[in-house]
């Protein structure tokens, strides 16, 4: 007869598995992070490349490392299998044109500022699921919103004050913050879809339908002035691509491990990592502007984000509270 263990050595060693869990988690997180500003670097060393073909060496390429993931997980078979494929398509329409204005704002902003304004899309996330699905927002996160977007237009302020001015629009610094800031919007709209899609789906089936959808809608932009890439330009969209793909699957796996409200304020980790590459690569300095918006934004979105977290723990408590139906 084996002996069991004590009841504390038990409690002891779940605690240390879900603590273990849980670094598993943050770390994959910042890994995956580190993995996305690795692809924002590969596709603003590219130059100044057509959006549309941007965004496909981007998808079609993240493809091959989502497959091998997947063939080794032994579930590529299922992968693809879906009962919703419009709504596949529509997240995959409405993420490429915010994939598209992405990059085009990456390809003409300093790397640190076109990383940190990409940080309005959860701020924006809160007021479109207030619009769009009736959810109740209360005061606290209306004030976080209001806050975060204040830090936005401290980033952007530069480049907004050129608007009054006839250069604006020749001004590809002023294009890059319209088009980052229309991208965010629209990324929102996008995860608002994501959001209806993970309720019957499963994330793998999410990520290759997009991949595909991005990749057949990047092709559809071939007539309008894709350019000739040099062996340097090829080589880094297809890293880019690479990475897109392996990004995608740490990230994945970083929420596998540990709760959202745990792993995603170390999304913003990103901002830090900006300006490091961004100086050392691109010899971007960080303006005085951008530092003290993005740290606004940052607070702004770490407070919704465990605002969420408590809301989460209301609910569940309020669950567990209600006596059965009968």
């Amino acid at each position: 007869m084996t002996a069991r263990p004590a009841p504390d050595a038990v409690a002891a060693s779940n605690q240390a598995g879900g603590h273990n869990n849980t670094l598993t988690g943050i770390t994959l997180k910042i890994v995956s992070v580190a993995v996305f500003v690795g692809m924002s670097t590969c596709i603003k060393a590219a130059g100044t490349v057509p959006a549309g073909q941007i965004v496909f060496f981007r998808s079609f390429f993240a493809i091959f490392p989502i497959i091998t993931f997947l063939a080794f997980k032994g579930k590529l078979g299922t992968a693809f299998a879906t009962k919703r494929p419009l709504n596949h398509i529509a997240r995959g329409v409405v993420g490429v044109c915010a994939m598209g204005l992405g990059f085009f704002a990456l390809t003409r902003l300093p790397l640190p500022e076109a990383i940190t304004l990409n940080y309005a899309q959860p701020l924006l996330v809160v007021v479109f699921s207030s619009i769009f699905l009736g959810e109740a927002i209360r005061v606290y996160r209306w004030s976080a919103v209001a806050v975060g977007l204040v830090g936005v237009l401290i980033i952007s302020w530069p480049e907004l004050t050129l608007l009054s001015s006839h250069e604006a629009l020749g001004d590809q610094e002023v294009l890059g913050v319209i088009a980052a800031l229309v991208a965010a919007a629209i990324s929102a709209v996008a995860m608002l879809l994501v959001r209806n899609l993970v309720q019957s789906e499963r994330t793998a089936t999410i990520v290759l339908w997009f991949s595909v959808t991005a990749s057949v809608m990047a092709l559809l932009s071939l007539p309008f002035g894709w350019q000739a890439l040099t062996p340097l330009q090829a080589a880094l969209l297809i890293a880019a691509g690479f990475c897109g793909g392996l990004g995608q699957i740490l990230m994945t796996s970083a929420y596998r491990h540990a709760e959202a409200s745990v792993v995603a304020p170390f999304e913003y980790t990103s901002m830090i990592l900006g300006v490091i590459v961004g100086y050392l690569v691109f010899g971007d300095v960080a303006t005085l502007n951008m530092l003290v918006g993005g740290l606004i934004v940052v607070a702004a979105g770490i407070f919704i984000i465990w605002r969420e977290r408590q809301l989460g723990l209301e609910r569940t408590r309020t669950r567990k509270a209600a006596p059965p139906q009968g």
